[in-house]
């Protein structure tokens, strides 16, 4: 203590301070450090959390003691990156993020023994909208889902019964979602809950804009469209087909067509029954033919029963008075007529009519290795050739009232697109892993620049106590030094026989100087004192300065004496 007190002394307190604040610097330098390479590296745990799932995450990472970090006003986690796939697999398990929906676990509470028929009822739909909820956020586009269904219950004594309905708001990721997708989700709704008819769902995205229309007239609805659906597919596979045919010929990237299709969206149902007279075949045919005779007796006989006796014999046959015969011959034919009865329907969605109009650039020719290229148009008959396969490949009608026009224009210069960045990975290691190897690195190497440039010199500079000079005497204070010479080099030393002044190098020789503080030599101090001890003082320190110079030049050439040859050399060549 007693050493550390005389340091600390001989150091003074402004030393002292600025030793505390250089130590205080450093320590909170290497706790900087420290603290960066105990930092474990952050990953995304989830985004894109509603607040109330965001609580419950937070929760659960406080009570497992995992550090996170909380970015975008609570909507997304960060967690250590050695983590995340745990995390995640804990979250899941305990549906911590469901977006504030609950699935069929709502049924696994143990106290629902005493629940009634309408809090069963009230659950049943929460679970069914919790579960369909869940289903269409796993759609890539969708970010978060709201799903709300209406199922009346039918009453005791009534005939009419009510249909479901649904109604569903979605937060989309990347744009509205297409035709199909909306029609996709309506009908993966529909299968889920009985008796529930897409066209009765209805669905708006973020914007309020709405995607799909849940009501009565849903067919109509549906029908226009799917007609505007055809519509557009048709100029799409069109546009598509007139494009990859003319590229083959003109280059790619320098024809761009358009079509507009008009199509009959009348939807026509017609029946007719049409008869043909000279088609006339027998269905039936049917004679009849009748004759008859007539013969009156000139006498009556009178009637007894004599008469109509079996052995009777009337004798003579009495005289025919009148006699008449007669026939008829009837025939009646039924003739079947041909008929046909057509039912025709004309579907909506027939083309009526095409237009097409094409562009396509001209050539270019080189003018030379500095000069732009030259444009130059394509000819008429190049163009009237384009036309035709324009034509061909749409299925030209003149009768319908088709329009094809295909011009020939220079195209603007378009500003290429940077090409993606990909993924930067070196023997496994992603951007990522690469980024904190680097940072790991300078780190380093700054700590290790300090240490030896900052914290060593200033720390041996600050320890270093002065030496104490010797009270100037009433003999050495004639001997003052110059102005400009270096004070710590020299220190005054005792006078030499005759008065002769001499001051002590840092090596510890003794050297004499005169009044202005020139070194005298030897020689000029016998001549000025007459002492000869005197002088054979100061030539033996000389010689012992000599000496030493001599014998460090020797070790310096026995360690360097190719260095040491090319220096003679020099000197013996030299000018």
């Amino acid at each position: 203590m007693n050493g550390l007190s005389d340091l600390l002394k001989a150091l003074g307190p402004v030393r002292v301070m600025v030793i505390a604040a250089v130590a205080a610097g450093i320590i909170g330098f290497f706790f900087f450090i420290t603290m960066r390479l105990a930092t474990p590296q952050m990953a995304l745990l989830y985004s894109g959390l509603e607040l109330g799932d965001s609580a419950k995450i937070v929760e659960k990472l406080e009570s497992m003691s995992v550090p996170y970090k909380l970015v975008g006003d609570g909507s997304s986690i960060m967690v250590p990156e050695d983590q995340v796939l745990r995390l995640r697999i804990t979250v899941a398990e305990g549906g911590l993020a469901s977006s504030g929906s609950v699935g069929y676990e709502i049924f696994d509470r143990t106290d629902s023994l005493g629940t009634t028929s309408f809090v069963q009822n009230i659950n049943h739909v929460r679970a069914l909208e919790g579960e369909l909820t869940r289903t269409i956020q796993s759609i890539e586009q969708v970010a978060s889902a709201r799903v709300h269904l209406v199922l009346p219950k039918r009453k005791l004594f009534s005939r009419d019964e009510r249909e479901p309905s649904a109604s569903i708001i979605l937060r989309t990721k990347g744009g509205r979602l297409s035709p199909s997708q909306v029609r996709a989700v309506q009908n993966l709704v529909a299968s889920a809950v009985p008796k529930l008819d897409p066209t009765r769902i209805s669905i708006i995205d973020q914007n309020g804009t709405l995607l799909a229309r849940g009501a009565a007239q849903g067919g109509a609805v549906a029908l226009a469209t799917s007609l505007e659906e055809k519509k557009v597919a048709l100029e799409n596979r069109l546009r598509a087909q007139v494009e990859n045919l003319l590229e083959q010929t003109v280059g790619l990237g320098k024809v761009r067509a358009e079509v507009t299709a008009e199509m009959d969206l009348n939807r026509i149902t017609t029946n007719s029954e049409i008869y043909d007279p000279d088609g006339q075949v027998i269905r039936s045919s049917q004679t009849v033919e009748e004759q008859n005779s007539n013969q009156e007796n000139a006498e009556d006989q009178s009637i007894s029963i004599a008469t109509n006796l079996p052995d009777n014999d009337l004798g003579d046959e009495t005289a025919i008075k009148n006699q008449s015969s007669g026939s008829r011959t009837q025939e009646t034919v039924n003739y079947e007529i041909s008929k046909t009865i057509k039912t025709q329907i004309h579907e909506a969605g027939t083309i009526k009519r095409l237009s097409v109009a094409v562009l396509v650039d001209g050539r270019y020719q080189d003018a030379g290795a500095d000069s732009p290229q030259v444009y130059e148009p394509r000819s008429a008959d190049e163009l009237s050739q384009l036309e035709e396969l324009v034509r061909s490949a749409i299925g030209y009608d003149e009768e319908r009232g088709d329009t094809v026009k295909v011009v020939n224009l220079q195209f603007a210069e378009v500003p290429l697109q940077e090409m993606p960045v990909q993924e930067l990975n070196v023997m496994g290691f992603n951007k990522t892993d690469i980024m904190r190897i680097a940072e790991l690195l300078v780190l380093a190497i700054v700590a290790i620049l300090v240490i030896l440039l900052v914290l060593r010199p200033l720390i041996a500079r600050l320890i270093t106590v002065p030496e104490r000079q010797p009270a100037p005497s009433a003999a050495n204070e004639q001997a003052q030094l110059p102005p400009g010479e270096e004070a710590e080099t020299k220190a005054l030393s005792p006078p030499l026989p005759g008065g002769i002044q001499t001051i002590t190098r840092d090596d510890g020789t003794l050297v004499a100087v005169d009044e202005s503080g020139k070194e005298l030599t030897a020689r000029e101090v016998a001549n000025q004192t007459g002492h000869v001890d005197a002088a054979i003082d100061i030539a033996a320190i000389e010689g012992k300065v000599k000496a030493s110079a001599i014998k460090k030049v020797g070790e310096l050439i026995g360690r360097h004496p190719d260095e040491a040859t090319a220096v003679i050399r020099s000197w013996m060549y030299g000018s």
